[in-house]
């Protein structure tokens, strides 16, 4: 029997979670936002709990096709991070490579919701949040602090030389 309450409770926290990240990378100003990373954790979490026939019961369904379905949802979504990776001609970056990796996180966290795992899909939701909170500070600390050294090794063998 499908218990409609969990089966909504699982979408209904995918789509949550996925807006949070959307949201970060929106007032980032990236190309996705709430409504898309939104779609994408609960549309994972449709299909993981559709391969799970909505049985929410543990061990009511079967693994083979969860894992197929997993599988799916995987490759597919890596179709769509490929979508927003860009080389710049310009500086001959490549950008989007950040937004791509949330597009995947996002859609694992849909299909842990759709398993049921909130408590596991609402810690990796903190760690993205504090990734995309603290990993731009710490990466240009780091670089910052890597290039001072880099100057200070370069200033000291130019000294050596004279």
């Amino acid at each position: 029997m499908i218990d409609y309450l969990d089966v909504l409770a699982r979408l209904v926290i995918a789509l949550i979670f996925g807006g949070i990240i959307g949201l970060d990378r929106n007032l980032h100003g990236k190309q996705t936002g709430m409504k898309t990373l939104g779609l994408v954790a609960l549309g994972a979490a449709l299909v993981t709990m559709a391969s799970m026939e909505f049985v929410t019961a543990p061990g009511s369904y079967s693994r083979e096709a969860l894992s197929r379905a997993v599988q799916g949802v995987i490759t597919g979504i890596g179709f769509l991070g490929a979508g927003v990776i860009v080389l710049d001609r310009n500086s001959s970056k490549v950008r989007g490579l950040t937004t791509a990796a949330s597009i995947w996180v996002t859609a694992c966290i849909g299909i842990v919701c759709g398993m049921g795992g909130w408590r596991i899909a609402a810690m990796a939701l903190v760690l993205v949040l504090a990734l995309f909170v603290l990993g731009h500070p710490l990466e240009r600390h780091l670089h910052n602090r890597w290039m001072r050294k880099t100057d200070n090794e370069r200033d000291e063998l130019t000294r050596h030389e004279d």
